[in-house]
């Protein structure tokens, strides 16, 4: 019998699309049906074997390896063989066996599959299980009544630590603190958020807990304020994905820079981000991406860098890796390719020559670093032709900075900035944040009124939403007297002392307004809201923590309200702010 090639007939279709129906299921009825092709002699087990290979080989030519033996290392050998293994299956098995065939051993297969129940034990190794049986298990240990529950609680523990390793990360640390927060319909949610395979990375796993654990009510935690924190809604490109970017575009060669003299890697990184803008993504993420550029259009988006090594608990790679805000303005078409070349460009800064130094002053450089990214649409409102946040925030557990010795260290601090900042801590260029201990929040860091000035914050950065582009202007190109949250993020400059504004649209001159956000920190709501997220961060971390955020302030009340988005949140070790 003629072997069957791998260009593609209408049963061999056919096949595989019923097999596409069972994505979990399917490895167990290939087996299967090589069983049926080996027992009914229409081919050997060791030919067959033989002819994967060989179609392997062709493959690779086919895609212009000149030197399949040394071009390509194990893994991804190992994951083509796996794949034309597959292929030659459905073409043996549709080519003789036929459709009827393939249902019989499809209802065989779903009868063999463990049902599961409502036992105490596991019937199956959680390290090597498919996610469906993974989630599907612990939402049923979940489900069950507290004192059913509490039997099975190493069970369910597993599960989760098993699902925290394969999704989010493995250092230990932090699968100490997540396996108390996170359920197993967190775990699955994240799994539903996920484009492409690996890990979510760092700054996305810092940021959904720290989420979770604002969500919780325990009262050992403090105050309930779970109505009042939240996490834009994002995806997560997994960690595997820029393998798959960097094989695909051959572009493997730069994944040695790390062993580089420094100044070599400074002077090739600028060919490192230009290789990486011309290249393409595999088809099944550029359709996923466009999925979910239609469910945010025409939000402003932002690409976050999310690698394994930030926000780590022993160190942080604070601003190492590149971030890119997507004003998302244009065609569909025109926002898809700037998203893309926004991912591109995080790809790149994995080999920025800051990162490369980090690593090898932490021992790291061996590491072998992934970078995931965080899709987000950014939070803000729109004024005029702008859009920005009425407030971005870092707030620390711990507060380093004491100017009087009233204040409290224990109590924390926050640094403040209007609209839109890639670090708090070095907002970019002049501008300054406003400094607030949270013990003395009225307590200002300048002791004149000359140092207010000098120190209070002179540009913004926005989304022009005209010209489609993220822009640093001054001030006073973009506050005026009718900002609706003018009176919590502004006073007027009387000379020798600030003047509260009690309401937006009044007479004041731009050129007398100062951002001091005194509005906010005579309002005790703010003020409790944010003591009370900083010390559940720090009891449920077990360390003090550092939470990158931004405000939204709802004014529909007699009194306003106050919306925390959180960005980020991180352990906060040996740097300070």
């Amino acid at each position: 019998m003629a072997t069957p090639s791998l260009r593609t007939t209408t049963p061999t279709i056919d096949v595989y699309v019923k097999l596409a129906q069972y994505p979990v299921l399917r490895d167990r009825i290939r087996l299967r049906m090589r069983e049926e092709l080996f027992r009914r002699g229409i081919v050997s087990r060791a030919d067959f074997e033989r002819e994967v290979k060989e179609l392997a080989i062709e493959s690779q030519r086919r895609e212009g390896l000149t030197n399949p033996y040394s071009q390509e290392d194990e893994t991804v050998w190992q994951k083509r063989i796996d794949r034309i293994r597959d292929f030659h299956t459905d073409a043996y098995f549709a080519n003789n066996l036929g459709s009827s065939l393939l249902e019989r051993i499809i209802d065989e297969v779903l009868r063999d599959q463990p049902v599961p129940t409502r036992s105490i034990e596991l019937t199956f190794n959680p390290e090597i299980a498919p996610w469906e049986l993974l989630f599907r298990q612990g939402e049923i240990y979940e489900a069950l009544p507290l004192p059913e529950k509490e039997k099975i609680s190493h069970h369910l523990e597993e599960l989760k630590v098993v699902l925290i390793k394969r999704l989010i990360s493995d250092q230990l640390p932090f699968i100490g603190v997540a396996k108390k927060v996170f359920t197993v319909a967190d775990l699955h949610w994240i799994y539903q958020q996920l484009v492409g395979a690996g890990r979510i990375g760092g700054k996305a796993a810092g940021m959904v807990l720290a989420w979770k654990i604002l969500q919780r009510t325990d009262p050992e935690l403090g105050p309930d304020i779970s109505q009042f924190a939240r996490i834009p809604g994002s995806f997560f490109i997994g960690s595997e994905v820029i393998y798959e970017f960097i094989l695909i575009n051959k572009l493997e060669h730069f994944v040695n820079q790390k062993y580089l003299p420094l100044e070599e890697i400074r002077a090739g990184y600028p060919r490192i981000i230009d290789a990486f803008l011309a290249a393409e993504f595999p088809h099944h993420i550029v359709e996923q991406l466009g999925e979910i550029l239609e469910q945010m259009e025409p939000a402003p988006l932002i690409v976050r860098s999310s690698s394994l090594l930030e926000d780590h608990f022993s160190h942080s790679f604070t601003g190492k890796y590149r971030s890119c805000f997507c004003p998302n303005q244009g065609s569909h078409a025109e926002n898809l390719r700037a998203l893309m070349d926004a991912i591109r460009l995080v790809y790149a800064s994995t080999f920025n020559p800051d990162a490369m130094l980090a690593r090898q002053e932490h021992g790291l450089i061996d590491y072998d670093e992934r970078m995931a990214t965080v899709l987000q649409p950014l939070s803000g409102h729109r004024y005029g032709r702008y859009f920005l946040p009425a407030i971005t925030g870092l707030g620390y557990s711990r507060n380093p900075l004491r100017w009087d010795p009233q204040i409290r260290a224990d109590e924390g601090l926050l640094r403040l900035v209007w609209g839109f900042a890639e670090r708090v801590t070095d907002p970019l260029e002049c501008s300054g944040p406003c400094l607030i201990a949270l013990s003395h929040p009225q307590l200002r860091s300048e002791p004149t009124m000359e140092a207010i000035r000098q120190t209070a914050q002179q540009t913004v950065n926005v989304i022009d939403l005209e010209e489609n582009r993220f822009v640093q202007l001054p001030i006073g190109d973009v506050l005026q007297p009718d900002y609706p949250y003018l009176r919590y993020i502004a006073s007027v400059d009387q000379g020798n002392k600030l003047q509260d504004i009690v309401a937006p649209g009044g007479p004041t001159p731009v050129d007398q307004l100062l951002l001091t956000f005194n509005g906010l920190t005579r309002d005790w709501k703010f003020v409790k809201l944010m003591r009370t997220t900083l010390m559940r961060l720090e009891k449920a971390y077990g360390r003090p923590v550092e939470v990158e955020f931004t405000v939204e302030i709802l004014t529909d009340h007699p009194s306003p309200d106050y919306r925390l988005q959180i960005l980020q949140c991180r352990p906060l070790g040996s740097e300070t702010p």
